[in-house]
């Protein structure tokens, strides 16, 4: 199992983070998303991934490789091969209300911070006030994970048990720290995040352990 991934990508530490708690070797294959115009953009990369985006799992189907892309397919793949540790719940209420909270971040947050996105808007906007760009969709976001949090959370977001949720929640606090976004106004993330960040799999994932860290 190979993992294109990078070590600063939000999307790729939330694959490594569940690939740690459930203990699943890998081989990692560093793609560059910044030097050189982007190494996701080069041809063999794009054969992997149509949009040019980090991370990939690569597998193997008879004899032949396989390329699945986009963070949470990925975490549903590894789910449902690796059920162990479980990190979807098994009440069906709870259970939506996991992937609830995982799409907040990965829909009404990530998109706004993602490189592609802000290098695009820089190019038709060079005036573009990028701290206000931040402040408002990542703190529109956060401030919706933190009000759901409050109703739902025990030692992680959905009660007591992990799940998909605060594989994303982490690396999505360690990008708003990236931009200066304050997080005062989030305690019940914060809360939750320092429970996470006790587990190996958590830590072993973060981007300063990457071996491609710059």
């Amino acid at each position: 199992m190979i993992l294109h991934t990078y070590w600063r990508s939000s999307c790729a530490y939330r694959v490594r983070i569940v690939l740690g708690l459930k203990g699943i070797e890998y081989e990692p294959r560093f793609v560059h998303l910044v030097r050189d115009g982007g190494e996701q953009y080069r041809s063999e990369f794009l054969q992997k991934s149509p949009l040019g985006q980090v991370p990939v799992l690569e597998l193997e189907q008879a004899g032949a490789p396989v390329f699945l892309s986009q963070s949470l397919a990925i975490i549903e793949y590894l789910e449902e091969r690796f059920p162990t540790p479980a990190l979807l719940p098994k009440d069906a209420l709870a259970r939506a209300c996991a992937r609830e909270l995982a799409q907040i971040v990965n829909s009404a947050i990530q998109p706004f911070q993602n490189t592609g996105t802000t290098n695009f808007l820089q190019q038709v906007a060079p005036d573009l006030d990028r701290p206000r760009w931040y402040r408002h969709f990542i703190g529109r976001g956060l401030a919706t994970l933190e009000a759901r949090a409050k109703s739902l959370a025990g030692r992680f977001l959905v009660g007591d048990e992990l799940s998909i949720a605060d594989t994303l929640l982490v690396p999505q606090l360690y990008a708003a720290r990236r931009v200066e976004l304050p997080l005062d106004a989030y305690p019940t993330l914060l809360q939750v995040e320092a429970e996470c960040l006790k587990l190996e799999g958590f830590a072993s994932a973060h981007p300063d352990r990457q071996p491609d860290r710059e």
